[in-house]
């Protein structure tokens, strides 16, 4: 049903349907701040349009639209094979339930209340990790499907009867989880579920020291060497940039981050506008377990950050440095895309293709060029100073003169 108001026709450049004819124009502010082109602010406001008309048609008011409702506007806008729909339509509704969300005007979902005994044991086991361990969002993300998976396979009538739990059945699910996956998976398994049943042994649902007995997994973190590239190879990862390109410079200024100031992939992603002193010449480093550290910028880092500041970057309300170029404008979803897409420009073969490959290769370098572990690990900010020993293995020269030669073997 059309409007016939002097408002018919918003700045959007679409007809103003009720019960959404007043949202028009703030949805098309939003889109265009996040970095959506005309046109496509104009097909997003226009599917919009036939939300407000769907709904106007069938006498349902505003407060009333939620995920559901969405649902069938879109079953009922859609031809049998409804492949055909629209394509980004969902995403828009998203975004339109999102809008609307925000401004008050519909109800927030309900939050869905644990209603069966492991998913309440399982909040209380995350509070647990949350407030008393004090674990990160993301290690809770790791931690908790994998305690549910082993809770989920138990017999039905012992899945929280653990006074009945043996130490052989959790090496069976121990077991089965690692000839899945990784080694790397299996140990993050492992420690998963010693903290689970510490806290059950914490709150009196087992007797036993059940962490105690759980065996670890031989993936000792000395016994390989890091993966690195040469020199002369990080550069022509460097080079691979098209400079020429907003995203060529804007992934020339990450892998510098990587390559030269030895950055973790989360690291780069975290870095707001606030971490850059350009009075001191210094950056904030936001790293692991929260811990903030300065550090010097070195002039073709800072240049590089710069030139893509003030040339390249969209115009957007997040502080984040890094963003994706194009709408919406948020920040880069993941650091190792960009390494690896560097490596297949540049001609580069690795087994590793991750971001930490080039904080490998620093390290390895700075050795091999006379710097000490100490130096190596305040650079790459370790807490710990076992954790830089593995670059040790990787002087082959400093080695072989403290070596002793083999029995019979020629001098």
């Amino acid at each position: 049903m059309t409007n016939t108001n002097d408002n018919a026709t918003g700045q959007a450049g679409v007809l103003r349907i009720d019960p959404l004819a007043s949202h028009i124009d703030g949805f098309a502010a939003l889109l265009r701040q996040q970095g959506y082109v005309a046109e496509s602010v104009r097909q997003k406001c226009a599917v919009l349009t036939d939300l407000s008309q769907w709904l106007d048609g069938r006498g349902l008011p505003l407060d009333e639209l939620d995920e559901a409702l969405v649902s069938q506007f879109h079953r009922d806008n859609s031809p049998p094979d409804y492949q055909r729909m629209r394509r980004g339509h969902a995403a828009t509704t998203r975004q339109i339930l999102n809008y609307l969300r925000d401004l008050g005007c519909i109800p927030t979902p309900s939050v869905t209340v644990a209603s069966t005994p492991v998913d309440v044991l399982l909040g209380d086991f995350e509070r647990f990790l949350r407030s008393e361990r004090g674990l990160s969002p993301a290690t809770l993300k790791n931690y908790l499907p994998i305690v549910r998976r082993f809770l989920v396979e138990r017999p039905d009538n012992n899945a929280l009867h653990f006074d009945e739990l043996r130490a052989t059945d959790v090496h069976g699910f121990i077991i089965r989880g690692a000839q899945r996956g990784s080694l790397g998976r299996a140990k993050l398994v492992v420690t998963a579920m010693r903290s689970f049943f510490r806290f059950l042994q914490q709150r009196g649902a087992l007797a036993t020291d059940l962490a105690a007995a759980m065996p670890g997994v031989a993936n000792w973190r000395l016994s390989h060497l890091p993966k690195t590239l040469p020199p002369h190879q990080v550069e022509q990862l460097l080079a691979s940039c098209d400079r020429g390109t907003p995203t060529g410079q804007r992934d020339y200024a990450i892998l510098l981050l990587l390559a030269r100031l030895g950055f973790r992939g989360g690291e780069v992603v975290a870095m707001t506008l606030d971490d850059l002193d350009w009075e001191c010449g210094e950056i904030v480093v936001r790293g692991k377990g929260q811990r903030l550290a300065r550090m010097p910028l070195p002039p073709d880092v800072g240049s590089a950050l710069a030139c893509y500041l003030r040339h390249v970057r969209p115009a957007c309300s997040t502080r984040r440095v890094f963003i994706r170029m194009h709408a919406p404008l948020r920040g880069p979803s993941t650091i190792c895309c960009i390494v690896r897409r560097a490596l297949k420009r540049a001609g580069v073969t690795s087994d590793f293709k991750g971001a930490h490959l080039l904080r490998h290769s620093l390290a390895t370098d700075l050795l091999r060029r006379g710097a000490s572990l100490d130096e190596i690990g305040q650079l790459l900010r370790h807490s710990q100073p076992i954790t830089t020993q593995i670059y040790a293995k990787v002087d082959i020269a400093a080695l072989r003169s403290i070596g002793l030669a083999w029995p019979g073997a020629a001098s």
